[in-house]
């Protein structure tokens, strides 16, 4: 039986058994009537917006939300499973022993220790306090807050227990004096210690300054301790500058956990925008190409770098897909006028029709009614004339509905050419715009596609990485636009040389990576020296005038249990090794 039939049967027996007609029991006749066991199906809506409404205050719930998500996005029960059953055990597990901790707490807060006063403690202590309005944040940092002390009373009481060292005499006889607390070691004398505070002091401004933006307070302690550090000279300014540095220290370890977890946060609301964007949009072919970039950016170390590029990328596919739709937009439009002509036609034609049916009755009226011959002649010469009339606007309207169903076929394929064109501009977002060639992104896919390809059939695999010989001596002397068009070049010539199933990427600048699948690494090094012979071959042109461009290649091949990073940075460091051997040469790593 076919699903018609067993459709048809199914709603047949729930007539017969006067069984409601309800989603649960048709599916379940469904399966018995066709002999076949029936899947749950996966409520991946429902869970979402379940999930979308539990609480992310604190750090343990953000990590069950995040858990719970990853499970509903791989539609994965046992996943899901999973994460109830850890939030169970979590909440069954024994709660915090509040009270042991506030007994450590109190006494550690009053006991004496190098370097931490009650007051320096209570600040400290103030400052989680403050900081954590979570229970369970706050446990933790508590907890850390007296593993320090701790480790500091620690150091303190070895510090007093050990005894005390001879005094050894110079040649003179002198005893030198034992330090005391009051008067701390100097620091070596030189250069040395003032240079380490300046170094200290650009640390606090260049970097540490601009980490603390967004806290004002920080920032401007941070300003004064570079102060303080430039201005330190004696051995007691200078102890006075540690014990700062190690207070700020503290501080800023908690002004760095909040920022880590602010930064999760907000890369969590950007997953669930971008999810919802996914569950609105019926059609998302055209920002899958722009979602899976900006995923794969934010799982990764941000870099400014490769924000500018993924945003210049982004801006050139925007442009392209907003006159794509236009153009599509008037596509839809002519189609729309197309229709509505053929509606109104239609209606024409059915009123003309309608008018020769009453004529025809009006002349069959006459008929019966004629008394001679010479009436019967009149009316058949007007139903004649009716007939014809009727005829030549059917044949009129047939071809104009014949014309306007090619102009429709014509607009379908428009629209349905530029639907493609949109597709396709989204993906754009995977190549160089420059060269076509793939970029990192677009790079990284190929390359874990090869490696499992690799693996599985138990292959080789072959990476070349090649740099442009004094590229930044051609970009000087003959200008930027001129270095582009020869990275175009390279891109063609290397892109033509190499093999159909070969894939070449841009690394990077100058740089350039050939994926050479089912090719021994002796094999991969002839085939960039050929690509090297092709490249002297085919000069590359400024005003008709010949530039010869070379390369320097490393190849490497990839190991059985080795990663592709690995395997690339082998490559790259045989690039190198052939850049100092004299260039325009492929080295193996």
């Amino acid at each position: 039986m076919n699903p018609f039939e067993i459709a048809r049967e199914t709603l047949k027996r729930l007539a017969q058994q006067r069984t409601p007609p309800t989603p649960d029991n048709y599916r379940s006749l469904y399966y018995e009537i066709a002999g076949t066991v029936e899947h749950e199906t996966f409520p991946e809506k429902s869970f979402k917006a379940l999930a979308g409404s539990l609480p992310r205050g604190t750090p343990e719930q953000l990590r069950f939300a995040r858990q719970l998500d990853g499970a509903i996005g791989d539609r994965n029960w046992d996943g899901l499973k999973s994460a109830l059953a850890d939030l169970l055990n979590k909440h069954a597990a024994e709660p915090p022993n509040w009270s042991a901790l506030i007994r450590d707490l109190v006494l550690r807060l009053e006991a004496r220790q190098a370097d931490l006063t009650p007051a320096r403690k209570r600040e400290a202590l103030d400052h989680v306090l403050s900081s954590s309005t979570a229970p369970d944040l706050l446990y933790t940092r508590l907890q850390g807050l007296l593993k320090n002390w701790a480790q500091g009373g620690a150091l303190e009481t070895a510090t007093e227990a050990a005894p005390p060292a001879e005094t050894a005499a110079d040649s003179s006889g002198a005893v030198p004096p034992a330090p005391t607390s009051a008067s701390p070691a100097a620091p070596p004398a030189g250069n040395t210690t003032a240079d380490l505070l300046d170094l200290l002091a650009q640390l606090l401004e260049t970097a540490i300054g601009i980490v603390l933006a967004d806290s004002p307070e920080m920032a401007a302690e941070a300003a004064r301790l570079a102060q303080a550090a430039r201005s330190a000279r004696s051995p007691a300014e200078i102890a006075a500058l540690i014990a700062e540095m190690k207070r700020f220290g503290y501080r800023l370890h908690f002004v760095a956990e909040d920022q880590a977890e602010l930064r999760a946060s907000l890369l969590h609301l950007l997953h669930l925008v971008i999810d919802n964007i996914n569950e609105l949009v019926i059609d998302d072919q055209w920002l899958q190409g722009q979602i899976a970039t900006v995923l794969e950016l934010f799982g990764q170390p941000l870099n400014l770098r490769q924000l500018d590029e993924v945003e210049r990328r982004m801006k050139d596919v925007i442009y392209k897909q907003s006159a794509l739709k236009k153009s599509l937009t008037d596509a839809q439009d002519q189609l729309k006028a197309m229709l509505a002509t053929f509606v109104d036609r239609l209606a024409g034609f059915s009123a003309s029709t309608g008018n020769y049916h009453d004529k025809i009755e009006q002349c069959a009226d006459k008929i019966s009614k004629a008394s001679d011959i010479s009436e019967l002649t009149a009316v058949l010469d007007e139903v004649m004339h009716e007939t014809r009339a009727v005829q030549l606007d059917a044949q009129r309207t047939h071809d104009e509905l014949q014309e306007m169903r090619k102009k429709v076929e014509a607009a379908e394929s428009e629209v349905a050419r530029l639907q493609q064109e949109l597709a396709s501009a989204s993906e754009l977002v995977r190549h160089d715009p420059l060269t076509g060639a793939l970029n990192r992104k677009g790079m990284d896919d190929a390359l874990d596609t090869e490696v499992a390809r690799t693996k599985r059939h138990g292959s080789q695999l072959c990476l070349a990485l090649l740099d442009i010989d004094n590229f930044k001596k051609l970009n000087d002397s003959l200008g930027h636009a001129v270095g582009d068009a020869a990275l175009v070049h390279l891109a063609k010539v290397v892109g033509e040389t190499i093999r159909p199933e070969d894939t070449l990427a841009r690394y990077g600048g100058e740089e350039f990576v050939v994926l050479l699948p089912n090719t021994a690494l002796e094999d991969a090094i002839t085939a960039m020296t050929r690509v090297q012979r092709e490249l002297t071959r085919r000069f590359f042109l400024h005003n008709n005038d010949k530039v010869l461009i070379t390369f320097s290649c490393g190849v490497a091949e990839l190991g059985a249990d080795e990663t592709a990073p690995a395997a690339l940075q082998r490559a790259d460091k045989a690039m190198y090794l052939a850049k100092r051997a004299g260039k325009n040469r492929v080295l193996a790593g």
